[in-house]
């Protein structure tokens, strides 16, 4: 398998952990049903960070999945965290 598939393959696998561990707006991180509920949004945020999209595009991406798209109030100082530890990510992955 090439040295790019492997890194893409980690970084969506990174940012899912990140995703459902620390972000998980819905609260099912410990249902084992639910561990696919916010890989629909794995793929958008993976391409922001390898185009380097700035900070503050991927906090209002997760911030509008969260507030508007589903419904919550949402906690803007805990979205801002993830979406800085989303950004460590790839500048691991870069060394």
């Amino acid at each position: 398998m090439s040295k790019h598939i492997d890194r893409a393959r980690n970084l969506q696998k990174s940012i899912k952990e990140i995703l459902l561990r620390d972000w998980d707006p819905i609260g099912i991180y410990n249902i084992d049903e639910d561990e696919d509920e916010y890989d629909a949004y794995v793929s958008e945020v993976y391409q922001m960070l390898i185009h380097r999209k700035p900070a503050h595009e991927l906090f209002d991406f997760l911030w509008w999945v969260e507030s508007e798209h589903m419904g919550l109030t949402g906690n803007r100082q805990k979205t801002l965290a993830i979406a800085s530890k989303l950004m460590e990510i790839i500048k691991d992955e870069e060394n």
